[in-house]
């Protein structure tokens, strides 16, 4: 029977790994702790890495041959050197399996709750505040700024599409142009320009080499004072001390943060801690919705990686297969 490995022991919660079984018949589901995957190789064929990493020792450790992503976060996979041992590594687009849908609602989330003072809100409900309550702001008529538009920053402008503002996007490729709704597109060289003319910037970029800390302080200041700033791609985007001098100066009105450079994210943090900061625990994709139909997707990839033929959205082309079920080793 063959075996996957996911590497932490639930999806959330509410939810196990084992809540995939039907999806995954003849297949034997087995966890590990966070972080200590390469502890529990023995007769896996696949992992799913989900957050814990999967470096050159984890991957020289083991005999299975495919690492599949219930998602699309590759950050922590040595891509390279699972190359070069015949291991494929795939991952499901955001439109695949729901995770851009779920992502880009916390993103509309974040921007109300920052925009209507949500916390501030609670405090005057439970003090019986109503004459002092706090005045919020609302997005009709403001203009929002995603960058990244890629399968979250897409479907995020669905959704703001019925709000009545102005979007504008920055991607890789600007000539590609923008889903509807989206008035202006620039590439990275044009997000200062465009930073300058938004009231909320949302932050929907992939993390690699070249966007790590593509949001730092001259970005910041090119923000228009008290413009509101969320995240909800990856910590590793944002320098979060020149984010906390922007909020103290009063340059960012606001920011709202489901994804953190270190993760768990330190609750007393000075960050996490102002007034204006509106955080959640990398959340954005946890909904049951992205369970079932990531689940599907997944199996699915499992099943035709199993047959012999190679994962759908796969990032990497090995010149050779490693792998138990077929027979077939580097």
């Amino acid at each position: 029977m063959p075996k996957v490995l996911f590497g932490v022991p639930r999806f959330s919660a509410e939810l196990s790994w084992a809540d995939l079984a039907a999806e995954l018949p003849g297949w034997e589901i087995s966890v590990s702790p966070r972080g200590r995957v390469a502890d529990y190789l023995d007769g896996v064929d696949v992992v799913c890495p989900w957050g814990s990493p999967v470096d050159a020792a984890t991957l020289a450790a083991g005999s299975f041959g495919l690492v599949q992503q219930f998602g699309v976060g590759l950050e922590k996979v040595d891509v390279a050197a699972a190359t070069e041992l015949g291991v494929y590594v795939a991952r499901i687009p955001g439109d695949a399996g729901a995770n851009a849908d779920s992502v880009a609602e916390i993103a509309v989330l974040h921007l109300l709750a920052l925009g209507r003072r949500l916390d501030e809100l609670s405090v005057a409900m439970r003090e019986r505040r109503w004459e002092t309550r706090p005045l919020g702001g609302s997005l009709l008529g403001q203009t929002v700024l995603i960058v990244g538009l890629g399968t979250i920053g897409d479907a995020l402008a669905a959704r703001l599409a019925g709000f009545g503002v102005r979007m504008t996007g920055v991607r890789a490729h600007p000539e590609r142009g923008g889903p509807p709704g989206v008035a202006e597109v620039a590439g990275p060289a044009g997000l200062r320009g465009l930073l300058g003319q938004a009231d909320a910037v949302v932050c929907c970029a992939m993390l690699d080499e070249g966007t790590a800390g593509m949001f730092g302080a001259d970005e910041f200041a090119a923000m228009k004072p008290g413009a509101l700033f969320v995240n909800v791609a990856r910590g590793g985007l944002v320098d979060e001390a020149a984010l906390l001098a922007a909020l103290e100066a009063g340059q960012v009105g606001g920011a709202g943060l489901d994804v953190h450079a270190t993760e768990p994210a330190d609750p007393d943090s000075p960050l996490l801690r102002h007034p204006r900061v509106f955080g959640t625990p990398h959340a954005g994709g946890l909904t049951r919705t992205m369970f079932t139909r990531s689940g599907r997707v997944f199996a699915q990839n499992l099943a035709r990686w199993a047959a012999g033929e190679p994962p759908r959205w796969a990032v990497n082309s090995p010149p050779f297969r490693r792998d138990r079920i077929t027979g077939q080793a580097g």
